[in-house]
């Protein structure tokens, strides 16, 4: 079947058409490829998505319509041809409207559809990405090594280098990226589309992540492209979110470098409908508030400094979360390494995550501290060294609640090290395993490695070491020592 009359074919079958866009739909294809016919590419009946679009693809580029055969170029072009196909905003914004009045779920699963089917989120590459539980003294955590994002190809670096700056769109969450033609350092857009909200009575905006870290990864971001920050706004906002969206968690990175995300210019959340690892971790000390007898308080057994509060009332936990950030920032321990600032520059903040259980609404504050040392130069609370062939970057809001999102080289660098341990190689004499050998050696006399059984015996242990990464980025340490100074700050949280 021609490629062009399958993908026209495959909207009116998703209803991003209707049959009797199908004729128009084909010629603005054509239009994309600059094509004056239907070109020699063909797939079969049962095709998928990206099968269709690399056939239009390859054939683009072997009549020079496509000058570049990189990956960045063939994104740019395959988003072109499916924002031929894809909605306009408005027609999008009122089905999901008209479908949140039905229920709120049923809107979130027909956007999350859509973004699929428009090929915003590529399913081809999210199939790609390795995932696996492993089990910890904190409960399983989840374990991810992401190859949906694409690494850029050298040609597209060096072509970015000669670009002239550009502050459009200002960052690659700006509501200005819906329907972007992209360049190569900047993702094309054409197929996205952006749910307009009201979160605490200012404009925001609710999208899907093209890269899907986990189920209905979604990102609500602020209209306007003003830095993070975490405040009694901030609680407000991630409250009223889930009061509107009940089914989704909803949180925010920290506002301060190291221990925050990667986009701190533009306030956003990410949520969805997934339960972390951390949401079924139980509350192991409970704690009371003077004055806050309707907040249930707690310590969460988890690797990172967590306090749980639930409550009937939004606007209480609100209060009591505000009360505690503030004491926070402000907090310093001498005998615990926590200071509030150092020469000038604050270290204290908070990780904060939203949820509804039943009724009832519920917070996790994740304490946070940036501090540097010069033993640790990227962070005393972040992955020390002794971790960095695992994980060397910053821990986010998404590691804090359980799920390693781990760099696309250990693909390659785990089933080396596997293979190495099953054959009995030297892991040193190997580029890709010499920076694990050490780890490696610290765990392989505890089992009987086979190559049926090496990997999964690696996968186990990465895991392991991921558990690790936590309790390094937590700030209280799970000792006598750090249980006595957590509960040193609740009480002078409590005054």
């Amino acid at each position: 079947m021609n490629a062009v009359l399958w993908l026209a074919e495959y909207a009116v079958r998703t209803e991003l058409i209707n049959e009797a866009d199908r004729a128009w739909a084909v010629n603005a294809i054509l239009d994309a490829l600059q094509a004056d016919a239907l070109p020699e590419a063909e797939v079969g009946e049962n095709a998928e998505l990206h099968e269709a679009l690399d056939a239009l693809l390859d054939d683009a580029l072997a009549r020079g319509a496509l000058k570049d055969g990189g990956m960045v170029a063939r994104d740019l072009l395959d988003t072109e041809l499916m924002g031929r196909l894809t909605p306009r905003p408005a027609w999008v914004i009122d089905r999901f409207e008209r479908l949140y009045e039905e229920a709120p779920e049923r809107a979130t699963d027909w956007y999350y559809r859509f973004s699929q089917d428009t090929n915003y989120i590529r399913r081809d590459r999210v199939r790609k990405d390795m995932k696996w539980k492993t089990p910890t003294e904190y409960g399983e955590l989840d374990i991810t090594i992401n190859l949906s994002k694409p690494e850029k190809d050298p040609k597209a670096i060096a072509a970015a280098r000669l670009l002239p700056q550009s502050a459009y769109p200002r960052c690659q969450l700006c509501r200005e990226n819906e329907g972007y033609a992209g360049r190569v350092n900047h993702p094309a857009r054409q197929n996205h589309r952006l749910i307009p909200l009201r979160i605490n009575g200012s404009p925001w905006f609710l999208q899907y992540s093209p890269y899907v870290y986990y189920h209905e990864h979604c990102i609500c971001l602020n209209a306007e492209h003003t830095p993070m920050r975490i405040d009694r706004a901030c609680f407000e906002k991630l409250l009223d979110f889930v009061r509107q969206f009940p089914h989704y968690f909803v949180g925010s990175n920290a506002d301060l470098p190291i221990v925050g995300g990667s986009i701190l210019a533009h306030d956003h959340f990410q949520g969805g409908h997934y339960e972390f690892p951390m949401q079924k971790a139980p509350v192991e000390t409970e704690v009371a508030f003077p004055g806050y007898e309707d907040v249930q308080a707690g310590i969460v057994r988890w690797p990172m400094s967590v306090l749980r509060l639930n409550a009937l009332s939004p606007e209480r936990l609100v209060e009591l979360a505000d009360r505690i950030l503030i004491k926070w920032r402000a907090y310093t321990d001498e005998a615990a390494m926590i200071f509030a600032e150092t020469e000038g520059a604050p270290h204290n903040t908070i990780t904060p995550i939203a949820r509804r259980r039943g009724e009832r609404y519920e917070l996790d504050l994740v304490l946070r501290n940036n501090l540097t040392t010069p033993e640790h130069p990227l962070g005393l609370y972040h992955p020390h060294a002794e971790l960095h062939h695992i994980k060397k970057e910053n821990i986010g809001l998404i590691e804090v609640m359980g799920l390693a999102v781990l760099p696309a080289r250990l693909r390659e660098e785990l089933q080396a090290v596997a293979d190495g341990l099953a054959e009995g190689r030297d892991l040193t004499q190997d580029e890709r395993t010499a920076k694990h050998a050490e780890w490696a050696a610290s765990f392989a006399s505890r089992y009987t490695i086979t190559r049926e059984n090496a990997f999964a015996i690696v996968q186990h242990e990465t895991g392991r070491v991921f558990a690790r990464v936590l309790e390094h980025a937590g700030v209280f340490k799970r000792t006598v020592e750090g249980r006595e100074a957590f509960l040193r700050f609740i009480e002078f949280a409590k005054c």
